[in-house]
């Protein structure tokens, strides 16, 4: 005897696949229902206000680009792209795009002995290579030595580093094209920043000092004046 509990339950084992999961069973079974109305202008209708709900689903994605595109996509995918309706963005979809990989992102590619420098070296030196030659190429150059050092030291921070290894890396990735001089100082260049922020540094700790010199001996000779007085006072 069947358990009148039972009778009518129906099991997700029992149900078809979820094509996209995010939107429920319910928005499945509403677009099947639409692929079987029969007067074209209720398709369409029913279809969009599908379309309507499923970005109310879903509030957080409205600002992302194309959104409400996608969400058309989605529906054709659903449909099994079986959906004679309005596409309002082109051709509409096809089966063939379900099967489209995207395209490939080209991973950086850097020599080993060269990786501890990172691929905004390999950036700077590309826009560098581009640049016409003069005093601005040149400026531009000896920067991207001086990043090269600091960034040698922050990997490599018990080995030194000379100019000489990090002129001829910096002409070694470049292909030969960029180059510094034999006599210019890089040591200089990382130095710069750091030298002037010490200075600076130190001369407001020097005058903090001052001030609270300043600050101290005011109060002593306060408080001298005010001893004075008292003891006036008691010898009279």
């Amino acid at each position: 005897m069947n358990d009148p509990v039972h009778i009518g339950m129906e099991y997700n084992s029992n149900r078809e696949n979820l094509i996209i999961p995010e939107y429920g069973r319910n928005v499945q079974k509403m677009i099947a229902y639409a692929k079987e109305l029969e007067s074209r202008e209720m398709r369409q209708a029913v279809i969009e206000k599908i379309i309507d709900m499923m970005q109310m689903m879903h509030p957080q994605s409205r600002s992302i680009e194309d959104y409400r595109e996608r969400l058309w996509k989605h529906v054709f995918r659903i449909a099994d792209y079986d959906l004679d309706v309005d596409y309002p963005y082109g051709d509409p979809p096809t089966e063939d795009e379900k099967r489209k990989k995207p395209d490939q992102v080209p991973y950086p590619v850097m020599e080993a002995r060269y990786r501890h420098y990172g691929h905004n070296v390999q950036v700077l030196i590309k826009k560098a290579r581009e640049m016409e030659e003069g005093p601005k190429r040149e400026g531009f150059v000896s920067t991207i030595g001086s990043y090269m050092k600091l960034a040698y030291r922050t990997w490599n921070k018990e080995h030194y580093v000379s100019d000489e290894v990090i002129k001829g890396d910096l002409e070694s990735l470049s292909g030969g094209e960029l180059s510094m001089s034999e006599n210019e100082s890089i040591e200089n260049l990382t130095n710069n920043n750091t030298q002037g922020g010490s200075h600076h540094h130190s001369n407001n700790n020097n005058n903090n000092r001052r001030r609270a010199t300043g600050k101290r001996g005011s109060s002593n000779n306060s408080r001298q004046r005010g001893g004075g007085r008292g003891s006036y006072r008691r010898k009279r």
